[in-house]
């Protein structure tokens, strides 16, 4: 057998490895909602960790809470409803039972989760990391405002993370749409109108722009080629080390967060080399965050395109 076609045999095999790492991951996490929302149904199960249910109980209690909150402030100057807490039951009922809202809160809960761990075992700080500081004292006006846009919203989040709470501010657009959907449909024909009263205060007071995730992915955007420094998780921090690997890595930011995940050890490692890490820097972080982690061989011959592109078919594939 020739070098060339060695070479082509080796490469092969690494990314059939990496494809059946995929396809379980895609597996596992295609199984997250359905589990999650019979879990949180049944707390007498502990298939996922007590502290992960928990968090999400407490996001989804902490939205519910602020949707009725408004409500109420739309109501006024009627009494408030005898119905309150019963309203708010069934809002949060129906949140746990929206597969996609569940993700997002899933993926928010492991990201602190993460984030928390790391700060213990490694001293990351989750708000102040040093690339942040750096951006912070940029000579560029733009990009220090941005990023001290971005740390105060980092710090409100970790603030209400601590209380298990989850702004409805910081969530993406579309999923503030599902959001306000699913609000609507627990309303009855009485309350109609006051839902929909607050529903229009809600959706004046809301700029995705403003929120979290879209200021950390402008900044990751400002500093262009500079956001492979992100990707240091000691030197970026959890934040921008997940937005930067969404976005040098072409996936949406919740798939970066939960492939920090240790059983989803094989997508990080495609992700990091699909945003054009090298082998080096690839085997360094992701061994960082689960050190048992086994690399294949020939790890080093697969290209950061290649790598895009089974991110690419994992994706449509669990898309069907």
């Amino acid at each position: 057998m020739s070098e060339t076609s060695a070479d082509i045999s080796n490469a092969t095999k690494v990314e059939a490895l990496f494809r059946s790492d995929l396809e379980q991951g895609d597996r596992a996490l295609a199984g997250v909602a359905p589990v999650l929302s019979y879990l949180l149904a049944n707390s007498a199960q502990s298939l996922i960790t007590d502290d992960l249910l928990a968090r999400m109980r407490g996001m989804l209690a902490d939205i519910s809470g602020q949707l009725m909150r408004i409500e109420a402030d739309a109501a006024a100057p009627l009494p408030p409803s005898a119905q309150g807490d019963a309203a708010q039951d069934r809002l949060i009922e129906r949140l746990a039972s929206d597969s996609t809202i569940l993700s997002h809160c899933f993926a928010m809960a492991a990201e602190a989760q993460l984030s928390e761990e790391l700060e213990q075992r490694l001293g990351i700080d989750q708000v102040l990391t040093p690339l942040m500081q750096e951006l912070i004292a940029s000579d560029d006006a733009k990009t220090a405002e941005l990023a001290m846009a971005a740390m105060s919203a980092q710090a409100r989040f970790v603030q209400a993370r601590r209380r298990m709470g989850l702004s409805l501010g910081d969530l993406p657009a579309d999923l503030f749409d599902q959001l306000c959907s699913a609000w609507s449909d627990i309303a009855n024909r009485s309350a109609a109108a006051t839902r929909a009263k607050g529903e229009a205060m809600l959706r004046a007071s809301y700029d995705e722009s403003a929120g979290r995730a879209a200021l950390l992915t402008r900044l990751v955007g400002a500093i262009g080629g500079g956001a492979q420094a992100a990707l240091a998780i000691e030197h970026g921090g959890v934040a921008l080390f997940t937005t930067a690997l969404g976005r040098l890595s072409r996936q949406p930011r919740e798939l970066a967060v939960l492939s920090c995940h240790a059983s989803q050890s094989s997508r990080l490692a495609l992700g990091l080399r699909a945003a054009g890490l090298s082998t080096e820097r690839v085997v360094q972080q992701v061994l960082q965050l689960h050190p048992e982690f086994a690399f294949p061989a020939n790890f080093g011959e697969l290209s950061a395109e290649r790598a895009r592109e089974l991110l690419r078919e994992s994706r449509n594939g669990a898309g069907k």
